[in-house]
């Protein structure tokens, strides 16, 4: 869509700031909850976490993030057959 196109409010963010405003979602398609652990089994996240997602802001996205990654390092990412997931080089 040509800039002519957009509607008169559309302001365009600039590519620069673009990594600072998104952050992808943890979520690996695994969608299981370990019922003891209280997370999901593939993105460690807690279903507080994966419910609030939507609506968190960038710093409270940030914080999910790097407590999955310090997750991980304790508790070994499943698949939906429960077996640990390979980590990729």
């Amino acid at each position: 869509m040509a800039m002519a196109d957009q509607p008169p409010n559309f302001a365009p963010t600039a590519v620069s700031n673009l990594d600072e405003e998104l952050i992808a979602s943890p979520c690996i398609s695994i969608c299981t909850v370990d019922r003891e652990l209280g997370m999901c089994i593939g993105c460690l996240r807690t279903l507080k976490e994966i419910g609030s997602w939507r609506v968190m802001t960038l710093a409270e996205k940030k914080v999910v993030v790097e407590a999955c990654a310090e997750r991980a390092k304790t508790i070994p990412r499943r698949g939906r057959d429960r077996a640990p997931l390979l980590a990729s080089d």
